[in-house]
């Protein structure tokens, strides 16, 4: 009896084998399809759109994604500040002495 895939199965498969950079026979064996099926499957789906439809969890991984560069950003401008001009005591770890 030939297995049975869903469709949104399916629509995941050909957009691993059209955006993944595998060859298909990998994409294929990955999925654990045959190369055939797999190609039946390309063919016929090629010009759907694959994102079309619900994406809640793109969206969820964008939006954390976004959140991660930001905080990135904040710590890069941290650090270049950090790094600037200095006194040399604290470019060389010595105590200052002030006569304040």
């Amino acid at each position: 009896m030939a297995t049975r895939y869903t469709d949104e199965f399916r629509r995941d498969a050909v957009r691993i084998a059209t955006t993944s950079g595998l060859t298909r026979p990998q994409a294929a064996s990955d999925l654990g399809i045959g190369l055939s099926t797999l190609n039946k499957w390309v063919q016929k789906h090629q010009h759907d759109d694959l994102m079309s439809g619900p994406h809640e969890d793109v969206e969820k991984e964008n939006e954390r994604l976004r959140k991660e560069a930001r905080l990135l950003r904040e710590e890069r401008e941290v650090l270049k500040n950090l790094s600037g001009p200095q006194p040399a005591c604290a470019r060389y770890k010595q105590p200052v002495l002030c006569c304040a």
